[in-house]
């Protein structure tokens, strides 16, 4: 059947103030030379939706019922990995034959996108458990409590490791202008391992570990960089350290020499990088050290120390400052890891 010619706007319009001055759907029709269906419609339209103004097409309805729909958003719920492959075959054994890219319509129109999961660290019952009892111990912890704290933390830093994931601005044919790429070489070209400290203060010592680190040589590192550190950010009397429980630092021997200092150690629960402030200044580092390109090793290194000593105290004292946000995210997540 062919498709009838759309009536004007003036025309429905003059319909409609018709009808308002009482005349009939036939009187109208024969007035105007339309059909009485057409004027019964318009007017129908018009006491719905007070407006004869047309309204935009619904488009092609939807492949998945809603029951179909449920089913979908309950498998991505308990399982976020599933695929869309996988969703497609769970309807198709339903009865209901789609694609996968009705499968992703679907699943952004509920509010869902496709991310890459976040890599975190392996969380044991233990792990969940005693990270949950630190965050509700310390809770309450005045502000104060946490500028006491002289934060500490090892990392590697790659020669080209930020850099590899730059963009560039280039045209269509310019992309092995000198401009346009990034010099890599086997292996990421190398890398350092620092051992650094901060506080609310400011940054402290910043050390390149050479070798590999036994606890000999972490003890080694502290006496030289630690008290120093201390000293330098004023840290007063009755400061704390943190570090985590890697094996080098709970051994026998790297107690009784911190208990020898006097040295008061936080008390600290495993698997949780996400808990310690200093990775977001090693994220920073690594941002500011890539904007320099360094050559080699020893020039990372030298960069490293310069851009660890440039980082502003205030961005130190945010960190401290908001650390209670971090327990109660913790409690938030029941645990589990956070965003940091």
């Amino acid at each position: 059947m062919a498709k009838t010619k759309e009536l004007s706007k003036d025309v429905r319009d003059k319909i409609v103030d018709l009808h308002k001055a009482g005349m009939g759907y036939k009187t109208i029709a024969k007035q105007l030379g339309e059909k009485v269906t057409t004027v019964g419609a318009i007017i129908r339209k018009w006491k719905k939706h007070k407006s004869t103004v047309n309204l935009p097409w619904p488009g092609a309805p939807c492949k998945i019922s809603p029951c179909g729909v449920a089913m979908t958003m309950r498998t991505v719920r308990n399982q976020p990995r599933t695929t869309r492959e996988d969703l497609v075959n769970d309807l198709k054994v339903a009865g209901t034959i789609v694609t996968k890219k009705t499968i992703g319509n679907t699943l952004r129109r509920e509010g869902l996108k496709s991310c890459s999961a976040r890599k975190v660290p392996l969380l044991k019952k233990a792990h969940i458990h005693a990270r949950l009892k630190f965050a509700n111990e310390h809770l309450n912890d005045s502000e104060d409590n946490w500028v006491k704290v002289l934060w500490s933390d090892e990392t590697k830093m790659e020669l080209f490791g930020i850099n590899s994931t730059r963009r560039v601005w280039r045209r269509r044919n310019a992309a092995y202008d000198p401009k346009n790429t990034i010099p890599t070489v086997k292996h990421g070209g190398g890398n350092i391992m620092l051992w650094g400290c901060f506080s609310a203060k400011g940054t402290g010592q910043l050390h390149r570990i050479k070798g590999t680190m036994d606890w000999a040589m972490y003890r080694q590192i502290l006496g030289e960089n630690l008290l120093p550190s201390a000293r330098a950010l004023k840290m007063g009397r009755g400061w704390v350290f943190q570090h985590d429980n890697d094996p080098k630092h709970t051994t026998k021997a790297t107690k009784e020499w911190l208990k020898k200092k006097h040295i008061k150690v936080l008390e600290w629960p495993s698997q949780s990088p996400d808990r310690n402030p200093i990775e977001n200044l090693w994220r920073e580092l690594k941002v500011r050290v890539a904007k320099r390109q360094p050559q080699n090793l020893n020039d990372l290194e030298k960069i490293c120390k310069e851009e660890w000593d440039k980082i502003p105290p205030e961005m130190c004292a945010n960190l401290v400052a908001n650390y209670k946000e971090r327990l109660t995210s913790v409690i938030a997540n029941k645990g589990f890891a956070t965003k940091y």
